[in-house]
């Protein structure tokens, strides 16, 4: 019997709550500036990026870790798209109105309205329109592991996460650490990425398989 990774489950279930996993990506060196600084300036000046994540999660005590990997690409404001290669094949994509998840195991797709459903959230910082003071209280969370940290604490109780930590390295965000309000802590990872690269629209495009099994909130014909 297939089990859906952790990861993607995790993602879909705080997108259906209004909220979503947060990718990271790099921004232009800013060698003196502070972690803050660093921040905006990666919201302001990334518009768009794609390359490989690699991520783990940790339930409750007690819990094995969880990993999964794969690619991703996003363009502001709201596409994206969210491949798993492992453990699983599952693609999450976001064309600006609605998320698609598609499952080729189980010959499902899932969509959903997105609504306003970013700027309240950790999605905010890559997929939103970069007022991240609005969404966010910002403050400097110090250094560890080789890092400077970012301390980010949603402003809305209903985001779906306690807070998160954004981590930076001579100006470029290297990881991201997110804990939801189960309790749960997700570390995001990226090892390869490219910053504002040219992308296509269809690449955020999405059309069910012939036969696939739908479920969600279709668009009008």
């Amino acid at each position: 019997m297939k089990m859906i990774p952790v990861v993607s489950a995790t993602l879909s279930r705080v997108l259906a709550a209004g909220g979503l996993l947060v990718l990271v990506f790099a921004g232009s060196p800013l060698q003196a500036a502070d972690a803050l600084a660093q921040l905006q300036h990666f919201v302001r000046s990334t518009h768009s990026a794609e390359g490989v994540f690699e991520q783990t999660v940790h339930a409750a005590a007690g819990s094995s870790a969880r990993t999964s990997a794969g690619r991703f690409a996003f363009a502001r404001p709201g596409r994206f798209h969210w491949l798993y290669e492992q453990p699983y094949r599952q693609e999450l994509i976001g064309d600006g109105e609605r998320l698609w998840s598609w499952d080729p195991d189980l010959n499902q797709v899932v969509v959903r309205t997105l609504g306003d459903a970013l700027g309240a959230t950790p999605a905010a910082i890559l997929f939103g329109q970069g007022e991240l003071e609005q969404s966010f209280a910002l403050n400097d969370d110090g250094e560890e592991g080789g890092l400077s940290w970012v301390l980010a604490i949603p402003r809305q109780n209903d985001s779906g996460f306690e807070r998160v930590r954004i981590g930076l390295e001579e100006g470029e965000l290297r990881q991201m650490e997110l804990r939801d309000s189960f309790g749960q802590t997700t570390l995001i990872r990226f090892v390869q990425l490219d910053a504002n690269p040219a992308l296509p629209a269809t690449r955020f495009q999405f059309s069910p398989p012939p036969g696939a099994d739908v479920i969600g909130d279709l668009p009008s014909p």
